[in-house]
């Protein structure tokens, strides 16, 4: 594409450079090359704008001089958003796309509703009842259960497992009793399911995933889970069953959410974290125990557990003072 294209598709503001130079590729900062368009949303990485051989960086206002001293720039007001508008736009221009429909190693129940403008990928199971909405894409191998229901303009990668059992039963005689889940699964719109990502139907209500939500690869929702629109969560998260995460929120990777727990909208979790508690306040929350030198963490940890001791002798000698 001509640079002038990108711009006169996406907006933003060409400054020092010419509309008919010929752009290749997207590419990282550090890595792009004198065909190469590339982005600077963190002021962080200002020394690395310097630097780069890009024919073109898209930046915010505030690095327009920097950005000049090196070459041509894109002024916008949300970098990062404009170069997320720019992979859209080079995808649309130089991948071929999916045609609608089922592909024949597919099995569709006959039962199940499946919008004509739907792309249904090799070996994709949708079993009876379930409900698929205009323009989603299950790509391959994607599993849609019994009953539940996918919304309008999806994107489901392979290996996604929608409607299989939440882990239920129930402890009789020092064996386990199985709850049958009698609930299903609804997805809202413009919802995009990573790869392996297992979303499990209800015991009695449905499990919910509300508009605009984005879930990365590998992530497990238990059963009766509901998330709120526009939330996002990286790699790995674990969800347990019945927890209510609101709107707006974004989980890092490896995090843990306890069953049972509500958070508030916009609440962020850092990676790593174990969610112990319910959240009720918006705002950023971390509970990682920092890496250390191996004897050094043992030292700390055993130091943790006697932490309660330590509370109570404190406790005890302040009480001691002030009974002097």
């Amino acid at each position: 594409m001509l640079l002038g294209h990108i711009v006169d598709a996406l907006g933003g503001s060409l400054e020092g450079g010419v509309r008919e130079t010929p752009i290749a590729r997207i590419a990282p900062l550090e890595l792009a090359g004198p065909g190469d368009l590339s982005f600077l949303s963190n002021p962080r990485y200002q020394q690395q704008l310097a630097a780069s051989r890009a024919a073109c960086v898209i930046v915010a206002p505030a690095l327009r001089e920097a950005a000049l001293e090196r070459g041509a720039c894109i002024v916008a007001d949300n970098p990062y958003v404009y170069f997320a508008r720019a992979t859209q736009l080079w995808r649309q221009r130089q991948a071929r796309p999916r045609a609608a429909g089922v592909h024949p190693s597919a099995v569709v129940d006959p039962s199940a509703q499946v919008h004509p403008t739907t792309t249904i990928g090799p070996l994709c199971v949708v079993e009876r009842g379930a409900h698929v909405g205009e323009g989603t894409v299950l790509t391959s191998r994607v599993t849609v259960g019994e009953d539940c229901h996918i919304g309008a303009r999806c994107i489901v990668h392979p290996g996604v497992v929608i409607g299989a059992d939440g882990f239920g039963f129930a402890p009789e005689n020092g064996q386990w009793v199985k709850i049958e889940q009698l609930g299903a699964v609804r997805i809202g719109n413009d919802v995009e399911i990573g790869a392996n990502t297992c979303i499990d139907r209800g015991a009695l209500q449905d499990t919910v995933i509300e508009d605009g939500v984005k879930l990365d690869n590998l992530i497990q929702v238990g059963h009766n889970v509901r998330i709120g629109r526009h939330s996002a969560m990286a790699g790995c998260v674990g969800i347990a069953g019945s927890a209510t995460i609101g709107a707006h929120c974004t989980v890092g990777g490896g995090a843990i959410v306890l069953g049972h727990l509500e958070l508030a909208d916009h609440v962020h979790v850092s990676a790593a974290t174990v969610v112990t508690r319910s959240l009720t306040r918006p705002g950023q929350y971390t509970g990682m125990f920092p890496i250390d030198d191996n004897a050094r963490w043992e030292k700390n940890a055993a130091t943790l557990k006697q932490l309660h001791s330590l509370r109570e002798r404190i406790k005890a000698l302040e009480q001691a003072l002030k009974a002097a």
